[in-house]
């Protein structure tokens, strides 16, 4: 029998569960649920109903889980603890440091509807989660560097939109070569935020705006671009959209440890990751955990989980004795 899941926000990352579920057959996309005008929305998946996201509710019985597709500001916050007393969630919620407040707020709701949520699911925080704290326990005298990109930040090219001026922009991340380098050779350095990242601007400006000024104002801008060595190059629309369409992105982690009575050897554990499409990979990660709390619901729990709590036999649709079979 097929999992039914509905979606909460039909964005980039709603689009890319639609095709998630596409490509998992155990799995059936139920409802789309939006705060736009529902007749807007056109579904790449005929015979599914878009309706107004304050239905939600009306569609219990029809739904096993519900993906929420919101962005962490203010979304999320709102939504996931809201539906967790209705169905089973799972959501990207990426606000590193609201994280433990999140999570007993879901915790409190889902626990009282009798439902499993999943928070904070994707790749960071998600996978790169995962990695983190394994190497960690298995390198305890060690260090953690994480890098992200080359990639697109969706948030800080949205604050360069708000700049007075700007029409379009786009903001990569981007490791220092030289610092990662570092990192891998096993040198353990300490390094500052502005030695880690350079972030580079792409910016379509309105006709007649003050260049200057733009650049100024993205370069000092508290908790986005002051901290790091920041280059602000502005192109027509025409470039932009040609050469910066995508939203690829991607990451390392890497963890350097040392064993023995004197620590005489090192080691290295390093994951990567390299994404043509962020939002397409995250959804895919959260269309995998949403088969995790559908299974921990068969079970009989409840409350709020993070992929550091969801053994990896339950993302997958392969029974144990295939798992053991192809993959131990």
């Amino acid at each position: 029998m097929a999992i039914n899941i509905g979606i909460m926000g039909y964005g980039n990352l709603g689009r890319g569960v639609e095709c998630a579920i596409r490509q998992n057959p155990d799995m059936r996309l139920a409802a789309v649920f939006t705060r736009r005008a529902p007749q807007s929305i056109s579904l790449q998946t005929p015979g599914v109903p878009v309706l107004p996201a304050d239905q939600a509710q009306s569609m219990a019985g029809d739904i096993d889980v519900m993906i929420l597709c919101g962005g962490s500001a203010t979304d999320l916050p709102v939504q996931t603890p809201q539906l967790a007393r209705t169905f089973h969630v799972v959501d990207s919620f990426d606000t590193h440091a609201n994280i433990p407040a999140h999570f007993d707020a879901v915790d409190a709701a889902a626990k009282a509807g009798g439902k499993v949520g999943i928070i904070s699911v994707g790749w960071d925080p998600g996978l790169f989660s995962l990695t983190r704290v394994i190497a960690g326990a298995i390198l305890p005298q060690g260090q953690d560097y994480t890098f992200w990109g080359k990639g697109v930040s969706q948030g800080h090219s949205d604050a360069i939109r708000r700049v007075e001026g700007v029409l379009d922009a786009r903001q990569y991340t981007v490791p220092v070569p030289e610092a990662l380098e570092r990192v891998r050779s096993g040198e353990n350095p300490a390094l500052t935020t502005r030695q880690k990242h350079t972030r580079e601007c792409f910016v379509v400006a309105k006709e007649g705006a003050d260049l200057a000024r733009i650049e100024h104002e993205i370069k000092t801008m508290p908790n986005y671009f002051a901290d790091y060595d920041t280059t602000v190059t502005f192109i027509s629309q025409e470039e932009m959209a040609r050469d910066h369409s995508g939203i690829p992105h991607g990451g390392f982690v890497v963890r350097n440890g040392v064993t023995g009575l004197d620590g005489q050897n090192t080691h290295t554990i390093e994951t990567r990751l390299r994404l043509d499409s962020n939002p397409e990979f995250t959804s895919s990660v959260l269309v995998a955990y949403a088969r995790a709390a559908y299974r921990l619901g068969l079970q009989g729990q409840s409350g709020c989980r993070t992929v550091l709590d969801i053994a990896p036999a339950l993302l997958s649709p392969l029974s144990g004795e295939e798992l053991r079979a192809h993959f131990v």
